[in-house]
């Protein structure tokens, strides 16, 4: 007797039938595939997103970067320890020191006085009348031309005479400019910061922002950078120093030894103690915020197969109702010479056809919910989410599937046929 074998695309039409039939059911059935599918594609996206937007922040201070502080850097989980906030500060002296490496090509201290201990926070005032004391305040040296991550667009930095007059003059951002003067070129014109009137010699390029900027102590157009001797006038007891060290090209190993070398020389670090200060290079903050980043991802696509899992669950139970239901069409199949394979095969087309159709749904969705996403922190769609997406929802689909599809196969021809 010649056997009876349905092709693919019979099988997926009977799928798809079996769905319009259906479609109400068929729909409640796949809500956790799509929950879960929309779950992967958000958080893939925002998670892929900061990791870009980090990465490019971070390399916009070169690749040859060496970022120095007393404590910490990168993503903190945790408040620092009593350790951290107890070391002393570095100082101008110690980034003299390093700009006079031979590995090294400059270091550019970078004084914070937006707040200290001593005399609180700045204000900076307009003559627009607008004021702020969210303004981040910079003092540095006249080498910060030669640093990266900072551009002008009009203007210039401050000069090594200005410097040593402590001369109130200041570079701002673009923040700062939208924020005093939106309607006019600001070179020339004059803040007063402190108490103090600046005049402004200088525009810095606009920048892209991590989190959507906003103005806040974490824009980092929202800046004003003067002479550190200036910078000093106004808060004669700020120690906050950062300082940013430039490897010559190819040396940027050499120079982190020594580099850190010097310091703990300089800081009396004991032998065999670990250093009182933190070294990082924008391949070590970047490599710190992914491994962060991906621990978070991870958690969150374990939640998300929650959503995923139950929605298999549902094509398990959809599945077996549809065998009980087609008993008698089963066994007329294997009546006329039918094999186990071909209805195993069919059940499983269906299957993966419910839960797939759930995928697609779900990635419509999340690629929607992406674009609103955007506007308020960055998303980037990286090309493998999609596709595991719609591979986890068919494969949950076959997975799930597959014992209601090989109780079909299994069924007897003749007790099918009498299934009323």
């Amino acid at each position: 007797m010649k056997l009876v074998t349905t092709p693919f695309y019979e099988n997926f039409k009977m799928a798809i039938d079996t769905i319009r039939s259906n479609k109400l059911r068929a729909f409640l059935t796949i809500v956790g595939v799509v929950v879960g599918v929309i779950t992967v594609m958000l958080i893939s996206s925002i998670i892929s997103g900061i990791n870009v937007a980090v990465e490019k922040e971070v390399e916009s201070f070169g690749t040859r970067s060496i970022f120095l502080y007393k404590m910490d850097i990168g993503i903190r989980t945790s408040m620092p320890t009593r350790e951290e906030r107890m070391r002393k500060p570095l100082t101008l002296e110690d980034a003299e020191a390093i700009g006079g490496l031979r590995s090294v090509e400059v270091a550019v201290p970078f004084l914070d006085i937006s707040n200290n201990f001593f005399g609180g926070k700045l204000t900076v005032t307009g003559k627009n009348g607008k004021t702020s004391s969210s303004v981040q305040m910079q003092g540095s040296t006249p080498n910060v031309d030669k640093a990266p991550g900072e551009l002008l667009v009009d203007g210039r930095w401050f000069s090594p005479a200005e410097n040593e007059a402590k001369s109130n003059v200041c570079v701002i951002g673009d923040f700062v400019r939208e924020a005093y003067f939106p309607y006019e070129s600001p070179i020339g014109q004059t803040l007063e910061v402190g108490g103090a009137e600046f005049r402004i010699v200088g525009l810095l390029q606009k920048r892209e922002q991590l989190f959507g900027g906003g103005g806040g102590n974490n824009d980092q157009t929202n800046v004003i950078y003067m002479p550190i001797n200036t910078a000093l006038k106004l808060k004669p007891n700020a120690d906050d120093l950062f300082i940013l060290a430039v490897a010559n090209e190819g040396q940027l190993e050499k120079a982190k030894d020594e580099v850190q070398d010097m310091l703990r020389i300089r800081r009396q670090v004991p032998f065999g103690n670990k250093n009182n200060f933190a070294m990082e290079t924008a391949a070590s903050l970047v490599d710190q915020f992914k491994a962060i980043t991906g621990g978070v991802f991870l958690a969150m696509v374990v939640i998300s197969s929650v959503g995923l899992m139950i929605g298999g669950i549902g094509v398990m139970n959809i599945m077996l109702v549809s065998v009980t239901e087609r008993t008698r069409e089963i066994g007329i199949r294997k009546a006329l010479g039918a094999r186990q394979s071909d209805i195993l095969l069919q059940f499983l087309i269906e299957a993966a056809t419910l839960t797939g159709f759930g995928g697609i749904i779900g990635l419509l969705i999340g690629w929607l919910l992406t674009f609103g996403v955007r506007m308020i922190m960055p998303s980037y769609v990286p090309i493998w989410a999609p596709i595991a997406g719609f591979g986890a929802s068919v494969g949950i689909g076959i997975i799930f599937g597959l014992f209601p599809a090989w109780k079909a196969a299994r069924l007897d021809p003749i007790e099918a046929l009498r299934y009323e």
